[in-house]
């Protein structure tokens, strides 16, 4: 079901770029499955790493942003967002760099089984707060409904107390179950 993501999994890995792994794949693997169009992923880069990322897909089968366009990216600290297009079947990968009020959240990935293989996943309570952002900068009731989805699924094994204390610092409301 996951396979198409160690298309860009195994280049980011082969070039030492950390990730993990958010959004609705994240969702899925933790909560209720659904299709995607695409994989959402932070990646921890700084701008000495802008043409490792470049050089990591190969032009003839990605659409990557040339570097300037990373280093602008870069530049914002917050918000920072790329596209990496596979060109045959244009499946797509929106890389987030790692903002540093985020670093905390990162640290708590795990590597998890997906489709036979290890790959990193940011932590259940991470996913949700993405999801809340998310939600928070453009709507969309599906953030909502898998977040639910995870609270469900996860119960008591979700770090609620950490949960609840980051979306109170960013000023995010958790959905009811």
């Amino acid at each position: 079901m996951w396979s198409w993501l160690f298309q860009f999994i195994d280049p980011l890995e082969k070039a030492g770029i950390p990730y993990a792994l958010v959004g609705s794949v994240a969702s899925s693997i933790y909560g209720e499955p659904r299709a995607t169009n695409d994989v959402d992923m932070v990646i921890q880069i700084g701008a000495v790493d802008a043409a490792k990322l470049v050089e990591a897909f190969p032009s003839d089968l990605f659409y990557v942003p040339p570097v300037e366009v990373i280093l602008v990216e870069l530049g914002r600290g917050h918000g920072a967002h790329l596209n990496i297009i596979a060109l045959e079947g244009m499946t797509k990968a929106d890389l987030y760099p790692l903002p540093t009020a985020q670093r905390a959240w990162f640290s708590r990935r795990r590597p998890l089984e997906v489709s036979g293989r290890q790959v990193w996943v940011a932590a259940p309570e991470a996913v949700i707060l993405h999801k809340l952002l998310f939600h928070r900068e453009g709507g969309g009731e599906k953030h909502l409904r898998d977040i639910r989805a995870m609270r469900v699924a996860l119960g008591d094994s979700l770090d609620r107390v950490w949960l609840q204390q980051e979306a109170e610092r960013l000023r995010l409301v958790l959905p009811e179950i």
